[in-house]
């Protein structure tokens, strides 16, 4: 595999970012969120060990990938897609590094293939027991309303929202890369997967009890500042994950790893060496 190659799943095509020896049967995936793209996991791909097989895929609706009308833009479509992309790559056993939506994809997953689930990283996201949706998804699963809120988001009003929602300012490529990626097909598809995963609780409560079963190595890493997924949310994930280890950062927001790098590395890395030499 090259930096940047291509899977194609039931004709869906997902770029991704790859590390690693490419034969490797055990893999850690990181799979991003809302708005996404693979390009959020650079700082923790670029530091893994040499030896460590890895990738990041965009998915379906974000980045690079493509934007079909007919994908099924929910979270039971997006896991499905993770696996076609997880077969596709000879993926045996995959040490999960999740974000945002990611999560719920992810753990999707995860559920319904425990013996392939070596591990879980959740940052900021999770099981979302007790959740109830933040102000914007509540607006995109409005109708009328989420079209006119997308129509207007230029890429002025998502700098300002986002950094007036963040501790710290991001840096202009980051807004750069959102702004680039959301085009007509992202947002339409932004809006079909919040408007079709509003029994959030449902959804979770389902999840929860899939994967407590399986009491999976977990770290979960939040940022205290986080707007969208409250940092309470970090100590929930230990009723599915009960041997997790859970960290809630101070000064960070809700994308911690662009915040600082080097503070959520610190943790992350460390645990994926002692999962990645359990496994072997």
């Amino acid at each position: 595999m090259s930096d940047e190659d291509v899977l194609t799943v039931a004709g869906v095509r997902s770029p991704f970012l790859a590390r690693g020896p490419a034969t490797a049967r055990e893999a850690v995936v990181f799979v991003h969120g809302n708005p996404g793209p693979k390009e959020d996991w650079v700082g923790l791909l670029d530091r893994l060990d040499p030896g460590v097989r890895a990738f990041a895929p965009d998915m379906p609706g974000y980045g690079a990938a493509d934007r079909p009308r007919d994908f099924e833009y929910t979270v039971d479509g997006y896991a499905r897609h993770l696996g076609g992309l997880l077969d596709e790559a000879g993926v045996e056993r995959a040490h999960l590094v999740l974000h945002d939506f990611g999560g719920p994809w992810g753990l999707r997953w995860a559920a319904d293939h425990l013996a392939r689930t070596a591990s879980v990283t959740m940052i900021n996201t999770g099981v979302l027991l007790g959740y109830r949706w933040h102000k914007f998804a509540r607006i995109w699963q409005t109708p009328l309303l989420g079209e006119l809120f997308m129509a207007g988001a230029s890429r002025g009003m998502l700098k300002r929202m986002l950094n007036a929602e963040n501790p710290k300012p991001f840096p202009e490529e980051f807004i750069d890369r959102i702004h680039k990626n959301s085009d007509r097909g992202n947002k339409r598809a932004v809006l079909k997967l919040y408007r079709a995963s509003r029994k959030v609780q449902e959804m979770s409560a389902q999840l929860s009890g899939m994967l407590l079963q399986a009491d999976l190595p977990a770290l979960v890493v939040f940022g205290a500042a986080d707007p969208y997924i409250p940092p309470r949310m970090a100590e929930v994930q230990r009723q599915t994950f009960p041997r997790a280890e859970v960290h809630v950062l101070d000064g960070l927001g809700h994308w911690p790893f662009i915040d600082d790098i080097d503070q959520v590395a610190a943790l992350v890395l460390p645990f994926l060496r002692r999962q990645l030499v359990a496994a072997a």
